[in-house]
């Protein structure tokens, strides 16, 4: 069985995480959000790709699930010291592979040949596709009337402001990258991740190719709503904020046009049925992934759920 998986953030890499160490690299690869991406210095940051590569080359910080594990941070503290606007922490290591994107950009390589030099670099075999060679940007639309890039919303004014509605700047323009929509096209089943769905896995259907190509396959979905609230991140805050009860349903909802099957937490069972009437086929399980064997197990139960799928849908 071929799997795809859309993914952003650090609940979607541990589950790219257990994914990849069940299933091989000629059989599983990954398409990440590249609207948060950002320039900070000069450099062009690409946060949900690097956190899903450095997951997967088990350098990825295991207290915060961004940035690397035993960082050093003598840049950023010289950088403090004059006086120069420091909200975006970023340690030594992760500013070697900030320099080295950037470098590249600059010779004219495009993202994915980029991403794909760091992952062998990293030893990472699997693939993983940024979703498009194009600028994009997410833009947060607050009540107040202000625009903020996401980085600016999310990081430096930590979630703060309320939500009104998200745009995701040059998305409709941009292009897929090719291989990732090959993959799509050849995979068996695509599974999204419990990744937020309004900032990591919508920016990636805005790009056209993406949900013409997921609409023709199998799709499974992982919730990243656990008894109402986000295992990680703003996402439940969002949804209060855009008038929508944040719950496990909300999510497959937010999904049902294009799901067959929807993963979520047994402190949620009382959703089963409301799932069910949108003619979703549910899996009730621990969802939670608190270490690494977690994120095997979930994997395991995933992909045993996807097969069940497809033998239904032959």
């Amino acid at each position: 069985m071929k799997v795809v998986a859309l993914a952003g953030g650090v609940g979607g890499a541990k589950l790219v995480d257990g994914l990849a160490k069940i299933l091989s690299p000629d059989v599983f690869s990954v398409i990440v959000n590249t609207c948060d991406d950002f320039e900070y210095f000069s450099l062009r940051i690409s946060p949900d790709v690097d956190t899903v590569c450095y997951t997967l080359a088990d350098i990825a910080n295991p207290e915060t699930g961004w940035g690397r594990k035993d960082e050093t941070w003598i840049a950023y503290h010289e950088i403090t010291k004059l006086g120069i606007p420091n909200w975006f922490k970023i340690g030594d290591k992760d500013l070697a592979t900030h320099l080295l994107r950037t470098t590249r950009l600059k010779e004219g390589k495009r993202l994915s040949r980029i991403t794909d030099e760091l992952c062998k670099g990293w030893g990472i075999k699997h693939k993983i596709f940024p979703m498009t060679d194009d600028m994009v940007r997410t833009i947060v639309k607050t009540t107040d009337g202000n625009a903020l890039g996401f980085q600016e919303y999310f990081v430096h004014q930590a979630c703060r402001p309320v939500v009104s509605e998200f745009d995701f700047q040059g998305a409709a323009n941009a292009r897929p990258v090719v291989a990732a929509l090959d993959a799509i096209e050849d995979c068996d089943i695509v599974v999204i991740a419990p990744s937020n769905p309004w900032v990591s896995i919508d920016p990636i259907l805005a790009v056209p190719g993406y949900k013409e190509a997921i609409l023709k396959k199998p799709v499974v979905a992982v919730s990243p709503i656990v008894g109402g609230k986000a295992i990680k991140g703003p996402a439940a805050k969002m949804y209060e904020e855009l008038g929508i009860q944040p719950s496990a349903s909300a999510v497959a909802e937010h999904y049902k046009d294009f799901l067959d099957g929807f993963v979520f937490d047994n402190i949620d069972n009382n959703e089963l049925r409301k799932i069910q009437r949108w003619r979703i086929i549910p899996l009730v399980t621990d969802i939670v992934m608190k270490n690494k064997q977690d994120r095997v197990r979930l994997a395991e139960e995933i992909v045993t759920f996807s097969e069940t799928i497809l033998n239904r849908s032959r």
